[in-house]
């Protein structure tokens, strides 16, 4: 039994059902030349300097390269030292040290440039997936893990690295290299040329056989990775879940498990990689026997001399080296193409979420939001909105409340646009918002959710987020007028104290009074706020309240609560129930109804009581 099968053996099915992630395919597809010319395509930036000046030192050192064994085997041996010509030998000698010489410098200058150049379409690969991914809908990041996209951006793109640094350099000296070695030698012998190239046929054929399964085995190995990220990426930051329920070690034998399963795809890949350098030495093995022996019988004939032999020899040991290089080129370019192809199809996907051609700019937005006959589904399977019908005027404040999954999330989605409706339309101040650009649009909108996201980095720079052009005495104001001053100064540095990750070293309050600041120094016009005081304590709720009545004034402010207790000034409550709305009006009209309103108020109040 595979170690990898012991492992899993050890856990709980139950567990492993826990650990789910978005499931990757190789994509079974012939090698695509297309897709080649998209991916060389990141080389034409560089067409004018990079790129030439490596080409011309590769030229240089290639030439340098196919003459030594001419002067070496031809010229010292059969003029120079067969005719005794001591001068001649002289100057042959000196001439190849220069030439040396001359190649150092040359194959210097080509690792430089070819490095700086691979780094360069690398950098250019990678921000331009980040870009891309930037711009997607909401519905790219629903269906996949954090992990998997990162292994896209980073893991991805880094295979490429080798065909770029010197791959596609290597392969334009190689091939000329070996069109260069082939005319020579068919030039000082053709009988003795076609005998030892006689294996080459079948050494082709052999490859060609070979190609489909290095590239599917390096597609595997590339989707173990992306789960493996995806795990490890879940692992950490669920940490405190995990200890918590001391379940540790069920964690880390799925971890070993996966990591195995890593370990395995990857040793395939290299077995399958690895049959192709024995099979070029094989050749060679035969070509040099061959040589010896052929070359023997022509010589003990008088069809060559000996120095037409040495260099034969010579360009013979040089015309497998580029075989060899061609056939590690060759597996890099099946990693590359595997990577490429995921690389490719996040650079393929379409936002559903995207903007017409010259659509309308918002400017000055009165924040006058209203739904007509909206139905909405996230997959088209489940209707998460049924007919919604709703009208939010200008700096007014309404509620959304209802029991989980009745759609009041739903609708804050849809105002600010990471969803479309499956019908009906969302209008802002008399546009839809399919004609708006999405850039207009949510500058005008600021949402503070329940998890709000802090960013790693100083407290200034959090608040900051939220206008990145205020000034420190700015961030400052803001954050008092929403009650956060207090714990920040109490803090080490600061508004200059450095929050960690996901700011760890404040509390779930604090986290919430700086999403607060963020969103009042951003200052919209459509405030959305979504259980953004559910994790908030009850003295930190007084300062929230307080800070709530400057937040709201002159906004268009939309609230979402299950804490009912913050929604009672609010212009008009709507009740949802499984995507419709099943009563709308002010608290004490909602109370007075006696309705499902009432039963979620008595209800939170009689629970209060109890504790």
């Amino acid at each position: 039994m595979s170690k990898q099968g012991n492992h899993r053996n050890n856990i709980n099915p139950n567990v492993m059902n826990r650990f789910r992630y978005s499931q990757e395919t190789a994509i079974e597809k012939p090698f695509n030349w297309k897709q080649l010319v998209r991916l060389l395509q990141y080389l034409k930036p560089y067409s004018k300097n990079l790129l030439p000046k490596s080409i011309i030192v590769v030229l240089i050192n290639t030439v340098i390269r196919l003459a030594i064994p001419l002067i070496i085997g031809y010229l010292i041996l059969e003029k120079a030292i067969y005719n005794k010509d001591a001068d001649l030998l002289v100057q042959l000698i000196v001439l190849v040290g220069a030439l040396y010489l001359i190649a150092y410098i040359a194959n210097y200058y080509r690792i430089r440039w070819t490095h700086q150049l691979g780094q360069n379409v690398i950098y250019d690969i990678r921000k331009h997936l980040f870009t891309h991914v930037q711009g997607l809908s909401n519905n790219f990041f629903d269906n996949r893990s954090a992990g998997s996209i990162l292994v896209r951006i980073m893991n991805d793109t880094g295979s490429l690295q080798d065909l770029f640094t010197s791959g596609i350099i290597n392969l334009l000296m190689d091939m000329i290299m070996l069109v260069g070695i082939i005319v020579i030698l068919f030039s000082l012998s053709p009988m003795l040329t076609i005998a030892v190239m006689i294996i080459l046929p079948l050494m082709f054929f052999i490859t060609t056989k070979l190609r489909r399964n290095i590239r599917r085995s390096w597609q595997d190995v590339l989707i173990v990775q992306s789960k493996l990220n995806s795990h490890l990426n879940e692992s950490l930051q669920g940490i405190r879940v995990t200890q918590s329920f001391t379940q540790e070690r069920e964690n880390m034998a799925f971890f070993d498990g996966i990591n195995t399963d890593t370990l395995e795809r990857f040793r395939y890949a290299i077995k399958k990689n690895s049959m192709f350098r024995p099979l070029v030495e094989l050749t060679n093995a035969i070509g040099t026997i061959v040589l010896i022996w052929f070359g023997v019988k022509l010589i003990q004939s008088g069809d060559i001399g000996i120095g037409i032999f040495v260099s034969f020899a010579f360009y013979l040991g040089m015309f497998w080296e580029p075989i060899s290089r061609l056939g590690q080129l060759y597996n890099q370019l099946l990693m590359a193409m595997a990577s490429s192809e995921r690389i490719f199809e996040y650079l393929d996907e379409r936002p559903i979420v995207a903007e017409i051609k010259n659509p309308v700019e918002l400017k000055n937005v009165e924040g006058h939001i209203q739904f007509k006959d909206v139905n909405f589904s996230y997959d088209n399977k489940r209707t998460a909105l049924k007919g919604i019908n709703l009208e939010i005027k200008p700096g007014q404040t309404i509620a959304l409340v209802g029991h989980t999954g009745s759609g009041k999330t739903t609708i804050a989605n849809l105002i600010s646009r990471f969803y479309d409706v499956t019908s009906g339309t969302v209008l802002i101040d008399g546009h839809d918002v399919r004609d708006v650009s999405l850039k207009s649009l949510r500058s005008s909108i600021s949402i503070v959710l329940q998890e709000t996201f802090i960013f790693s980095g100083t407290i200034m720079e959090n608040i900051r987020f939220g206008r990145p052009d205020a000034t420190d005495d700015e961030v400052i104001a803001a954050a008092k007028a929403i009650g956060a001053d207090s714990f920040i100064e109490k803090l080490p540095h600061g508004y200059e104290t450095e929050v960690e990750e996901r700011g760890n070293i404040l509390s779930v309050g604090e986290r919430q009074l700086i999403s607060f600041a963020r969103a009042l120094l951003a200052d919209p016009k459509i405030l959305i706020l979504d259980e953004a005081t559910a994790s908030i304590d009850t003295e930190s709720e007084v300062k929230i309240q307080n800070a709530l009545r400057k937040l709201l004034k002159g906004r268009t402010s939309i609230i979402i609560a299950h804490r009912l207790s913050t929604i009672r000034d609010s212009d008009c409550i709507y009740v949802l129930d499984h995507g419709k709305i099943i009563e709308q009006g002010n608290h004490d009209e909602l109370m007075e109804q006696r309705g499902e309103y009432y039963k979620l108020t008595t209800a939170q109040f009689k629970m209060l009581d109890v504790v």
